[in-house]
This record gives C-alpha cells, sequence and structure tokens, in this order.
C-alpha cells in the first residue's frame, strides 16, 4: 500500500531562491528553518522522482510508528548542487538561518563542505543507530574524524547490466561475465561487437565515471597519503590502457554529452551492457521491448575476482540551523537508521535502494523484478554493497576523475599515455596548492 504523500513546501520565495546548477545564485531569507514548532522538520531535497518519495516514505512511517503529530516540510530544490550553493551562501555570509534543519547532500562533496565550512553542520554524536547494519564504504563519506555527521539514504553500488539475448547471440551468457577478468570482458566484448553491432560497455565522452569504478573495484585509489595519485599508480595506468584500447576496438561506446549516453547509447539499443551506478536502472528499464531480457551481475577486474565500487550516493544531515536536533536525531535513527518501513516505501515509490543491509531481507527486496528476468536487484544491490572496499577519499575526487577523464579523452585522440597522464597529475597537484 502506498503510503500518503505529505505536503511539499513550495513557497514562491522558495521557487526564486536558488538559481540552477552552476549560476552562483544565493538563498531566500524564509527558505531555512520554517517549521515554527517543534514537531516540525525542514529538509532540502531535489529529485521529485527520486529521493523526496523516499523522504516522504520516511516522514509517514515516523508519523504513524512514533509520533502522529510530525510534520516533515521538503523544500524541493532544482538539483544537488542548489543545496551546496545554500550551504557556500550561508557560510560566506556567516548566517546559517536560511539553512533547513536537514539537508541532503551528495556522498563525494560532505568532506569537503565539512572541512570548509564546520560550523555549518551538527555531528551526530550519540545517536541511536547500529552503524554495523550499513555498508562500510558508504559510512566511510560521512565519518569525518571519527564522527558521524550523516545517515545514509540511497546506495550508489555499481551494476554491470548485460542484455543476456545478445551475449546469447555471440556465445555466451551472463555468467562468462561474472568474475571475469578485464581482458576476458574484451575478448567477449569484441565477439558481441562483432556478432550484433552494439557496444558492451559505454561511457560519457568525458570518461571520468568507469575509471574511478573501475579502480575502486580493484581497492586502489587515485590519491595517496592525501596526495595525487596517477603518474606512478600502475593499476590505474593498465586500467586506462584497456579503457583506450575498447575504446579503438568499438567495444566502448563514448557518447558525446550525459543525454546522449542515456537517451541515445542506452534507451536507443546501442549498446548491450551498462556499467554505473544502480541510479541508472530507471533509464534503462524505459525500453519496454527490452523487459525480461537485461540481467546485473559484479563488475570484472584485473585479477579475475568479482569486483565491487560504487557511484554516487547521498546522505541525510543536520544543519547547525537546526531548531530541535533530539528530534532530527530521532527521526533520522528511527527510519532511515532502521526502519525496513521506510526503506521498502522509499524502494517502491522512488526506486531508493537502501545500503542498510536488514532491508536487503525484506520481501519488497527479495522479489525478483521482471524487466530483469525476475532478478531479486534490489537484494542483490544491497549484497553487493557490503563487499564494496573503502579506499582513500580526497576533497578533491571530482577534480581527479575529471583530470584522468580528458588525459583518456586525449590519449584515445593520439595522446601519450604518460604525458597525458602527467598532465592530469600536474593540474591536480595545481588545484590542491601541492
Amino acid at each position: 500500500m502506498k503510503r500518503r504523500v505529505l505536503a511539499v513546501l513550495l513557497s514562491t520565495a522558495m521557487v526564486l531562491s536558488l538559481a540552477a546548477c552552476g549560476s552562483g545564485g544565493s538563498g531566500s531569507e524564509d527558505q531555512g528553518n520554517s517549521g515554527g514548532d517543534d514537531k516540525t522538520l525542514t529538509v532540502f531535497a531535489w529529485d521529485p522522482a527520486f529521493n523526496i518519495p523516499a523522504l516522504e516514505a520516511a516522514a509517514a512511517d515516523y508519523q504513524e510508528n512514533v509520533d502522529p503529530d510530525f510534520n516533515l516540510e521538503i523544500l524541493e530544490q532544482a538539483s544537488s548542487s542548489d543545496v551546496e550553493t545554500a550551504v557556500t551562501t550561508a557560510a560566506s555570509a556567516g548566517d546559517y538561518s536560511n539553512l533547513p534543519d536537514m539537508v541532503l547532500f551528495q556522498d563525494h562533496y560532505i568532506q569537503r563542505y565539512v572541512a570548509d565550512y564546520p560550523d555549518a553542520w551538527t555531528p551526530l554524536g550519540d545517536i541511536e543507530i547500529n552503524w554495523d547494519d550499513f555498508s562500510a564504504e558508504k559510512l566511510d563519506y560521512s565519518t569525518i574524524d571519527g564522527e558521524h555527521y550523516g545517515v545514509p539514504v540511497d546506495n550508489g553500488t555499481v551494476i554491470c547490466a548485460y542484455r543476456t539475448d545478445l551475449l546469447e547471440q555471440a556465445g555466451y551468457t551472463i555468467d562468462d561475465l561474472t568474475g571475469c577478468t578485464w581482458d576476458e570482458f574484451m575478448e567477449i566484448g569484441k565477439a558481441v561487437y562483432d556478432t550484433t553491432g552494439k557496444a558492451l560497455l559505454c561511457m560519457n565522452s568525458d570518461g571520468n565515471d568507469l575509471p574511478y569504478m573501475m579502480l575502486q573495484a580493484e581497492g586502489v585509489s587515485m590519491f595517496k597519503d592525501g596526495k595525487p595519485y596517477i603518474t606512478e599508480n600502475e593499476t590505474l595506468v593498465e586500467i586506462v590502457n584497456k579503457l583506450v584500447q575498447m575504446a579503438k576496438d568499438g567495444t566502448l561506446l563514448m557518447p558525446n554529452s550525459w543525454s546522449d549516453y542515456t537517451d541515445k547509447a542506452i534507451q536507443g539499443d546501442q549498446v548491450a551492457g551498462v556499467m554505473n551506478g544502480n541510479w541508472i536502472i530507471p533509464t534503462i528499464e524505459k525500453v519496454d521491448a527490452n523487459s525480461g531480457k537485461w540481467e546485473i551481475t559484479t563488475m570484472p577486474t584485473l585479477t579475475g575476482e568479482e569486483g565491487y565500487a560504487s557511484n554516487g550516493g547521498a546522505s541525510l544531515y543536520i544543519t547547525s540551523n537546526c531548531a530541535n536536533v533530539d528530534l532530527a536525531k530521532d527521526f533520522l535513527a528511527y527510519t532511515f537508521g532502521g526502519s525496513t518501513v521506510t526503506y521498502d516505501n522509499a524502494l517502491r515509490d522512488g526506486g531508493v535502494i537502501s545500503t542498510y543491509a536488514p532491508a536487503g531481507e525484506t520481501e519488497v527486496y527479495q522479489e525478483g523484478v521482471e524487466f530483469f528476468n525476475n532478478q531479486p536487484i534490489y537484494a542483490d544491490i544491497v549484497e553487493m554493497g557490503t563487499h564494496v572496499q573503502i579506499i582513500e577519499q580526497s576533497d578533491y575526487h571530482y577534480s581527479a576523475r575529471n583530470y584522468v577523464g580528458t588525459a583518456i579523452v586525449n590519449i584515445i585522440n593520439g595522446a601519450d599515455t604518460m604525458e597525458a597522464l602527467q598532465e592530469a597529475e600536474d593540474q591536480l597537484n595545481f588545484e590542491m596548492g601541492n
């Protein structure tokens, strides 16, 4: 049964307050803690088809099972970057009063924002959550200097999704791609391409997603002891060489833009495989004619062991402007910190997959998904997430990915491999002030 949807606060001031991604706009004065009583919490979120339904599911759960007078006012943002802009604007002004009680914040950005704006956040302290129930890798982002700052919401665990009908045309099954080496993957990819004309792998033309995921599956980072780890990173160099070779073989498709990646490559049936965070599933599912033809598995690795990685995801954080920290902690602890009811309905209503391990044991998660040949993909993804290795993170995570991605594109276009990677490392060192 679908939970009742809570009212979302969308005042005129809110609509006008934050500009679109990259505009640098500032927040309105009346978009912060506007609850006005000890039963209301306010929160920033940005996706009405994904994380906002998850928050609504949590609020309905808390209302039904804890406090019927509880109210969650969701202040919808145009994008995640608007949340980041709001925090930056507040910090620059030295005034956090425009922030809500809580914000949904991307995992890969939070460490930099806590480091740069420590006064914007409220540590969770003695919140009643069994952290052992969550993916260790997921928690690593929001745990800073031994202190928990965030409660996980969605799961960014990487899936390898393949068209089993196209694999069969080339003489293979998904089992051949489970626990395989990248060399074996490349061999299968060449056979699929020669047989069907479709690439087994694709990534956006900026080239920054795949190398990060492939590297994490090896337990290796682009950073070492706080410094860039690129040219001396033998694992990274090997991964780059394989990506370049696949691009030249036609087994790696690199669309010109993100929309081309989602709309033309995936939904336009140009590929036989997709490798990305599980949030890519709704994009795959938009092609009704392919229902039942897809299945998922783990990542290849250089050694042939099953690989696990994560790409993306967000957690909930309490701001320093929170008027009722105890209520915020209790809400987070009860819902995303430990309620399978919240996670069941978040999955049903918004497609949000949990990193909370007990959620994977529910009937909702264990149910086979028709589009993916009745695989219980949601339970599988939760289990896969428990295996993702913790690697060294950095405030400059996305900068490193972008510089390495540019290097890969340049190498594909004829640049010398080590010269291109050296340039990436030099640019990253410059940005970091090294």
